[in-house]
């Protein structure tokens, strides 16, 4: 009687550490989620909240697919963030699916605007996690620790959201130190200005782009 009541309680700590982890697991995921309400946007953007199915398997994971398409109302080349910043842009849609580009990519280019001059520049993707600043319009010189927040020029990404913080690489070069940690993406927001109709095919110049 004592060995099977032993069994017994053994297979029911077996369940109770599986139940243990499927909880572990769900806090995980609702922090995560609550962490995208923290990106505070403009009453005028819509979003919609889309899990990661997988990436592009590189190691600065350059693009990513995630589990939102026409169907949920995703527009090709419309802004995608997570709870911290800017992320990339879609680039190509499906009925259920999407390709997002990201910010790391060499493909990725973001008009911005750094604070606090108002000194517009772009944001350009060079395979690492820290994008290069090129085409910066002012003279001022841009100090390390200045915010980065798009411009909304060329009206594919709205105005206003974060991308980073302006840094000084080893090679004493300002480059941006992403908010958005491209490494640990399970959720993000693609965004949608419904004020501001995103140029038609804007995700398939960079598809166009690739196949050269």
């Amino acid at each position: 009687n004592v060995y099977k009541q032993n069994k017994r309680l053994q297979l029911e700590l077996n369940e109770m550490k599986k139940w243990r982890e499927a909880a572990l697991q769900l806090e995980q995921k609702n922090a995560k989620l609550r962490a995208l309400n923290n990106l505070k946007l403009s009453p005028s953007l819509l979003w919609i909240t889309g899990e990661i199915i997988a990436d592009s398997g590189s190691p600065f994971n350059s693009s990513i697919l995630i589990n939102l398409g026409t169907d949920d109302g995703v527009l090709d080349g419309a802004a995608v963030a997570d709870g911290l910043g800017l992320v990339g842009r879609i680039s190509g849609v499906e009925k259920k699916l999407s390709r997002v580009i990201l910010l790391s990519d060499v493909k990725s280019f973001v008009p911005a605007m750094i604070e606090p001059n108002n000194q517009e520049a772009i944001v350009r993707g060079n395979n690492s996690s820290v994008p290069s600043i090129d085409f910066i319009r002012g003279t001022s010189k841009i100090q390390p620790g200045s915010r980065i927040c798009t411009s909304g020029r060329g009206g594919i990404f709205p105005a206003g959201i974060l991308i980073g913080k302006a840094i000084l690489s080893p090679e004493k070069k300002i480059k941006t130190r992403l908010a958005a940690n491209l490494s640990q993406l399970d959720y993000v927001r693609v965004i949608i200005n419904r004020n501001l109709k995103i140029p038609a095919k804007a995700g398939s110049v960079i598809k166009n782009y690739e196949i050269q």
